[in-house]
């Protein structure tokens, strides 16, 4: 029972008890507790063994919530959580993830016009039924049929972050098995894809069936769906919060296929894909009078070499390519202008220029955030609080933050081997003005500009208002430009050659955020910034200590961007950095 798990079921509660009406100082109790719970940089059953320590200690986490924590460790079940999911219809649920409907909107619907499901939804909004109650009108029947086809579009898929962990941890174990001696991951999750649908593993073994029984009998199967000679696929039970329309947790499946040594790098190349990367490499064996497939590489009937993908593309008089570049994308044109790029590295990263303290949102305080970052090696970070436009995150007006940056100045003096600059997330408004005024980001040492509220405006109006950041001479950054919350809300409509050309004309640089529900930049608009000569940040956007673990997941990004150390701008050091400020 890790972590996430446990959060996303205080936050399934919450969203429940809000359709019901609930106090909503309750509701705020169980989204914070999540929160807390997310950002623990230990597992909660660990925390609980120790006798020394109380569940209490936590922030926002009380005698009622600790015991809730207890039960969950120990039956798996919130018993509260259940008793609602029998009340409440999952598609009611599935109506909260819709754009611009609220919990009281949604409970209207649910309650008094009796829509159940999302089809009755759909129904209702497209014969006008939804428009006549008040409260609601033409508008937000548009917004509900428009939400209603994000949805569908979204799918059903995993966060990268919480399939790469589990994905890897059942390969480990098979490696463990007395027959088996090759185990690789392939499809989206080797080619670090935001996203994942589903998962595939490759084994060589000399008994394929010990392999497949382990996995069969592992402890989160729920069902073996088929099984051949040498394939496998199973569905795991609900294992951690997933990108579904509802917001809950599902089952993901699995493929597992045994091949020969012989052929195990063609496999691996075939299955780890893109389908339009095979497509090329494909067509270049065809070209050499060879054939290449999942089952290996061939002259005529004779059986070449392709125990390793280095073997594969060498036969293509290819070098190997790294698995997060195989989208046919620029991969070949690379190789072909003198080869591909020098990937970035995790190790190279040496800055964090985006996270939060207990001045607004964040749950540790400067000093605990300045520690976490020392701990794990970071040279310089910027401390960069919420403004005041995002109310519910406390932000803070010119005043607050004035005080804050006193404390910052104050603190960061007790420190010689890090570098803490005053920085501020200063909100882009729906008016095409900053959130502060410019006496205020002139103190700053690192400005943030970014975009929280109206995100669905016209192209022309999103395009005005990251341009009046660009043009502000005290922004420093666009924070995650387009806004966007993978699968549960779209970015904003970005005109991205007029943004980057302006970028790239004031010296204004591009975050790629790393935290998983955003990675935005995403790899495509990365990669075009770079194009511009538009210098990246990577940041993990923290609310946390344990938040700084996040920034892997933006490197990831990067790297499928194909930007390289010399790209991103936070892995300078700490006098290369401020000099590129100045």
């Amino acid at each position: 029972m890790n972590n996430a798990v446990i959060a996303d079921k205080f936050e399934q509660l919450a969203d429940l008890l809000e359709l019901e009406g609930a106090n909503a100082f309750r509701v705020r109790a169980y989204r914070n507790a999540a929160r807390t719970i997310e950002s623990l940089p230990e597992a909660l059953e660990t925390l609980v063994a120790d006798d020394s320590r109380s569940l209490q200690d936590l922030p926002g986490i009380g005698k009622d919530l600790a015991e809730k924590i207890r039960v969950i460790l120990e039956t798996d079940e919130l018993p509260q959580l259940a008793e609602l999911k029998e009340k409440i219809p999952a598609d009611v649920v599935r109506m909260l993830r819709i754009p611009g409907l609220g919990p009281k909107k949604v409970a209207t619907l649910y309650r008094e016009l009796k829509l159940t499901s999302l089809d009755k939804l759909k129904h209702a909004a497209e014969q006008g039924t939804i428009a006549e109650k008040k409260g609601f009108g033409n508008k937000t029947e548009q917004i509900i049929l428009e939400g209603l086809d994000h949805l569908e579009r979204s799918g059903v898929r995993m966060y990268l972050a919480d399939a790469k962990p589990f994905v890897d941890g059942i390969a480990e174990e098979l490696r463990k098995l007395k027959s088996v001696h090759q185990v690789a991951v392939a499809g989206s999750v080797r080619r670090l894809k935001e996203t994942v649908g589903d998962f595939d593993l490759l084994v060589t073994a000399e008994d394929p069936a010990e392999a497949m029984d382990y996995l069969a009998e592992h402890a989160q199967v729920e069902k073996v769906l088929a099984r051949g000679e040498t394939k496998q696929r199973v569905r795991f039970k609900p294992l951690t919060p997933c990108i579904t329309p509802d917001g809950n947790r599902m089952s993901m499946e699995m493929d597992l296929r045994v091949v020969p040594k012989e052929s195990f790098g063609a496999a691996l190349q075939y299955f780890t894909g893109s389908k339009e990367h095979n497509i090329v490499t494909r067509r270049m064996a065809k070209d050499r009078d060879l054939k290449l497939n999942e089952y290996g590489l061939f002259r005529g009937e004779e059986q070449l070499n392709a125990e390793t993908e280095e073997e594969v593309y060498a036969a293509l008089d290819l070098p190997w390519i790294p698995p997060e570049l195989r989208e046919d994308r620029r991969e070949f044109e690379a190789i072909e202008a003198g080869g591909l790029p020098d990937l970035l590295e995790l190790s190279d990263i040496r800055g964090d220029l985006h996270m939060h303290t207990t001045a607004t949102d964040g749950t540790a305080t400067i000093e605990e955030m300045i520690e976490g970052a020392r701990e794990r090696g970071l040279k310089y970070i910027a401390i960069t609080d919420h403004s005041k436009r995002v109310m519910m995150a406390n932000g803070l007006d010119a005043d607050r933050l004035r005080a804050h940056w006193k404390e910052i100045q104050k603190i960061r003096k007790k420190y010689d081997d890090i570098e803490v600059l005053c920085g501020i997330e200063c909100d882009i408004l729906e008016d095409a003005t900053m959130d502060l005024p410019d006496d205020v980001l002139a103190e700053a040492e690192w400005v943030i500009a970014v975009l929280h509220y109206g995100l669905k405006q016209p192209r022309e109006k999103i395009t005005e208002r990251l341009l009046t950041a660009i043009r502000n001479p005290h922004v420093d950054i666009i924070g995650h430009p387009t806004g966007r919350l993978i699968g549960k809300r779209p970015g904003a409509d970005v005109d991205y050659d007029t943004i980057f050309k302006a970028a790239a004309d004031h010296g204004v640089m591009m975050e790629i955020n790393a935290h998983p529900a955003r990675v935005d930049l995403d790899d495509v608009r990365a990669a075009q910034a770079k194009d511009y000569g538009i210098p990246i940040v990577i940041s993990t956007d923290a609310h946390s200590t344990g938040g700084f673990d996040k920034m892997v997941w933006g490197v990831y990004q990067a790297r499928r961007a194909g930007l390289t150390k010399k790209d991103v701008a936070n892995t300078k050091t700490a006098k290369q950095f401020l000099k590129m400020l100045k």
